[in-house]
């Protein structure tokens, strides 16, 4: 971090997955400084979870907890408050000089319930809050970097980075319905387990799916995904066209979504992929969509940092108009990178007003 810049000072509410993920990539951002972080766990835990990652791999930086539990060192010579609230107005934003805050509990998905984030009559009184999960009301705008970004005004203070999965399959979508139009289509991601499922079979707080109740590194467990009626947030051309399910497998990284979609024109496998790598290299989707030609397989995208990584040895046209489509993803990795640089670019044009450092254009 610079010491001769101005910075947005940020906090990151919820260490679980993506909020560890999310600080990694956040804190190399020169823009960025992150001074607090909050979650349920201890400050031991936090500590020796974001620095240990079994997927991940361990981070360069060194992180020692303090002894009070009240704080962690990243290499020593920078100093991360943390604490342990469930009820995030309880934390006093404003004191520590927080501009931003990366959500990343999972758990206030309602535009009143993140509402007093932004409440300057309180102690948090942010300028900007970025979610890590969809919101689907008025009030939120849902950003899939590379497809709707260029939504976002100075008035956009409460943001999303959406799913995931919509991360994934919404620059798919972009290259499918502007090159050929959308009929209508169905996904089906094959998804790693995630914290909402249990490791053995025992009873689920998390979810009242009962599927997810039964043993994650033992299943596969269908389970429902919003990511492709979420596309509508994106393209609100396709409401009503779109839906999809989710089958659960028991791996802990790199995910693959099969995306199905009839098309209005005729096409063939050669134009299909042509135009997605196309795409992949010029244009908005450069850096967030991939195109591969080699035959890989999903421990090849474990850490990759693109949205979604179209297999083309995969790609089928079945009767000229139904088409069939394969996209990896590293579904935290991804997904992270994306909301870390969601939240350089709010923060560079809603708080510093300078340029961003990331653009897709």
């Amino acid at each position: 971090m610079s010491d001769t810049k101005k910075t947005v000072k940020c906090a990151v509410n919820g260490f679980g997955r993506i909020g560890r993920l999310c600080f990694r990539y956040a804190w190399e951002d020169v823009d960025l400084e992150i001074v607090h972080v909050n979650d349920v766990c201890s400050c031991e835990s936090a500590a020796y979870l974001v620095q240990y990652d079994s997927v991940h791999g361990t981070w360069s930086h060194q992180i020692d907890a303090a002894d009070d539990g009240k704080s962690f060192t990243v290499d020593g010579n920078k100093t991360v408050t943390f604490s342990q609230e469930s009820d995030f107005t309880k934390i006093d934003l404003q004191a520590m000089g927080v501009e931003l805050v990366m959500e990343c509990t999972g758990q206030f998905l309602k535009v009143d319930t993140l509402k007093p984030y932004l409440d300057e009559t309180k102690c948090c009184g942010v300028k900007q809050v970025v979610v890590s999960a969809p919101v689907k009301e008025e009030g939120a705008l849902n950003v899939v970097l590379g497809c709707n970004h260029h939504l976002l005004t100075p008035e956009t203070r409460l943001v999303t980075n959406a799913s995931c999965t919509t991360n994934c399959l919404a620059p798919v979508v972009k290259v499918i319905q502007e090159n050929f139009g959308i009929v209508h289509g169905c996904i089906t991601t094959i998804h790693n387990v995630t914290g909402t499922q249990t490791l053995v079979d025992m009873p689920n707080t998390k979810k009242s799916d009962l599927r997810r109740a039964r043993s994650g590194m033992n299943n596969l467990c269908p389970t429902s995904t919003g990511s492709a009626t979420a596309i509508v947030e994106i393209y609100p051309e396709l409401k009503g066209k779109l839906n999809g399910l989710a089958v659960r497998v028991p791996l802990l990284n790199a995910s693959l979504t099969d995306c199905v979609f009839v098309v209005k024109q005729e096409v063939t496998v050669e134009q299909v992929n042509a135009a997605l790598e196309k795409a992949s290299k010029e244009g908005p989707l450069k850096g967030i969509l991939g195109y591969e030609t080699k035959p890989l397989v999903s421990t090849d995208y474990t850490n990759d940092t693109r949205s979604a990584i179209v297999d083309a040895l995969s790609t089928q046209v079945i009767d000229k108009k139904l088409i069939k489509i394969y996209a990896w993803y590293d579904n935290e990795a991804g997904y992270s990178k994306r909301m870390a640089e969601l939240c350089n670019i709010v923060a560079n044009q809603n708080i510093l007003m300078a340029e961003p450092a990331f653009k897709y254009e």
